[in-house]
């Protein structure tokens, strides 16, 4: 293993886990957007078919 790579893996284990805080970010975001696409969706039927 060179040097650079052990150094790297070292500082990527001091990292804090960071997926919940990326899977909350995507749902805080991602669940207001369905929502409107959802509504978007629904309204643009009725304004189509009467």
């Amino acid at each position: 293993m060179s040097p650079d790579s052990s150094q790297s893996l070292h500082e990527a284990a001091e990292m804090p886990d960071r997926r919940p805080l990326i899977a909350f970010t995507w749902l805080w975001v991602g669940a207001p957007l369905a929502y409107g696409l959802y509504e978007l969706v629904r309204k643009a039927t009725q304004l189509f078919t009467g």
